[in-house]
């Protein structure tokens, strides 16, 4: 059964960590109820939710994806490039080890689930501001006895790879191309985003569905490709996390586990 594992918005969110845009005020009432509309829509597509408990010490905690990798054999737990981000970690690898046995990168290797792009047995892997190259090759050791190939590729325009680059199904992704190394990707058919919305790549794709933020209109532009390959679309506003530079993909942890009997 396809799982996800959220996180309450953090009252402390209007001091979140911002790399790539300006700072602006977050109305913290409105963040929570389009996180909760979040977690309202997984469910309807037919994910089973587990929501963590707010952190209200940690500002960036709603972003589970960042602390951990879950696989089908294992969960890796890790180091997060910005230290005051770190201590988020514990209490997601508490949850995780109900579903999964865990193993860690540890520093001074750095590493961040939205640097890492999983494509059936291939991970490609951001190297940003937030993953270096010492916690890529940790991640490469940890993951050979299961037969997982790492790929790592400069990323120069974004925070994080996946905020460039989405992989919506089968051979194709959505992505802004400006942003990171595409020579890896030679294999891969393209979608292209609107060059007025760089930051419309991140999206969120399962079960045929592929969600999009609203604020981003111009995706209608890729729809009809989108749409002719099978997929269907639903728009959702995260326009209130977004000023703490959220996308779609970094506030859930997806994996399959069995179903409760």
């Amino acid at each position: 059964m396809l799982t996800a594992i959220t996180r309450a918005v953090s009252p402390a969110i209007i001091h979140c960590e911002i790399s790539f845009i300006d700072r602006k005020p977050i109305d913290l009432a409105t963040a929570q109820d389009q996180h909760r509309s979040y977690e309202m829509l997984l469910e309807k597509l037919g994910a089973r939710v587990h929501s963590l408990p707010a952190e209200p010490a940690l500002p960036d905690s709603m972003f589970v994806e960042d602390p951990a990798i879950v696989l089908d054999e294992l969960a890796v737990i890790l180091p997060l490039g910005t230290e005051s981000r770190r201590p988020e970690a514990a209490s997601l690898a508490q949850a995780l080890s109900s579903f999964r046995k865990l193993a860690y990168v540890t520093l001074p290797g750095t590493l961040e689930g939205g640097d890492v792009l999983r494509i059936g047995r291939k991970l490609f892997v951001g190297l940003t501001r937030r993953s270096n190259a010492e916690g890529i090759r940790q991640l490469t050791a940890i993951l050979a006895p299961h037969k997982y190939e790492v790929i790592a590729l400069p990323v120069t325009g974004s925070l994080h790879l996946k905020s460039a680059v989405t992989h919506i199904g089968g051979n194709t992704l959505l992505a802004n191309r400006a942003w990171f190394d595409t020579a890896p990707f030679a294999a891969y058919d393209w979608i292209d985003v609107d060059p007025a919305e760089p930051h419309a790549a991140n999206a969120l794709a399962f079960g045929g569905t592929i969600i999009f933020p609203a604020s981003f209109p111009r995706h209608r532009s890729p729809r009809a490709r989108l749409q002719a390959q099978g997929f269907h679309i639903t728009p959702i506003d995260i326009s209130e996390l977004q000023k703490a530079e959220s996308g779609l993909s970094c506030s859930s942890v997806l994996f399959d586990a069995p179903s409760p009997p």
